[in-house]
């Protein structure tokens, strides 16, 4: 392989690569935790929706509605890099 087909095939990865991320961008990753947090996060990291059972806005529940916030956004997080690294391996391999 020479030089210029060489090029070429990385011009070729990266579009590939640049549309697949693209795509990821627009996905939604949903995570409920017990019922009572839902939160939906777009693919380019972007947090589309928060949905809270109206019993943890009772005042008693304030720390555990944090806890599952966080937890619920962390998930989410997670999830859409997972998905990054998987579109990196694919391209790459």
């Amino acid at each position: 392989m020479n030089l210029q087909q060489m090029m070429m095939q990385a011009q070729k990865i990266k579009r590939e690569m640049d549309k697949a991320h693209a795509e990821l961008a627009k996905q939604t990753f949903t995570v409920s935790k017990n019922g009572a947090v839902t939160v939906t996060l777009r693919g380019d990291y972007t947090v589309v929706d928060v949905k809270i059972d109206e019993d943890m806005l009772e005042k008693d529940n304030h720390e555990m509605l944090q806890e599952l916030l966080t937890l619920a956004l962390n998930e989410g997080l997670q999830q859409i890099s997972k998905a990054n690294e998987a579109i990196n391996e694919r391209m790459q391999g």
